[in-house]
């Protein structure tokens, strides 16, 4: 799971950071409101993590933008804001959750997860399958047709990230940036003729 955390507290951002790599969650940090819409828009994240109160632009005016904008991703609202219209109001402006400040990393791990069972469809499913095209993700292992495959665990992580997102388009650098060692062995891959286009 990738998930951006736009957040202005920095010790926050590294607290998380570590704790949720553990759990083999990636983060990305916005630490500001600007940054945060820039990085939301380029949609290569399962769940946004997004606070309310933020240099520049507001983890509101964010929400709205992109919903407005029909990103449907995932929003979990971490804040300090714990009255109940505030909740009410994050919650109506099309956030999915929302976490009051000071928390629990473990219900947040939790609620990250729900979050991105919901919104992927990945219920306890070990396979994704497009026309003829299976992958095992427990086993690594692409099967197309008749024909096994077997990949690498970084292979496996850029191909399931393509079939969960098929109806996107994907540039290289796109790519390269999130995935860099499975597109470098891909691109050597084809370079060396191993795999056909």
């Amino acid at each position: 799971m990738r998930v951006l955390l736009v957040e202005d507290e920095i010790k926050l951002c590294e607290a998380l950071k570590y704790l949720l790599g553990k759990e083999n969650i990636k983060v990305d940090v916005a630490n500001d409101g600007d940054t945060g819409l820039f990085c939301a828009r380029e949609k290569i994240y399962d769940v946004i993590v997004l606070d309310i109160m933020l240099p520049g632009r507001s983890g509101l005016d964010i929400l709205k933008t992109i919903r407005r904008e029909g990103n449907t991703l995932p929003i979990l609202i971490l804040t300090a804001r714990d009255a109940v219209e505030d909740r009410v109001k994050g919650l109506n402006l099309g956030a999915d959750d929302y976490l009051v400040k000071p928390f629990e990393v473990a219900e947040l791990i939790a609620r990250l997860k729900s979050l991105y069972r919901r919104h992927s469809g990945d219920y306890k499913s070990s396979s994704l399958t497009i026309g003829n095209i299976e992958y095992v993700k427990d086993s690594f292992v692409l099967k197309i047709g008749n024909k096994e495959l077997s990949l690498s665990a970084k292979e496996g992580e850029l191909l399931e990230m393509l079939m969960k997102r098929s109806c996107l388009i994907y540039c290289w650098t796109m790519l390269l940036n999130t995935h860099y060692l499975a597109v470098v062995y891909l691109l050597s891959c084809i370079y060396n003729k191993k795999v056909y286009l």
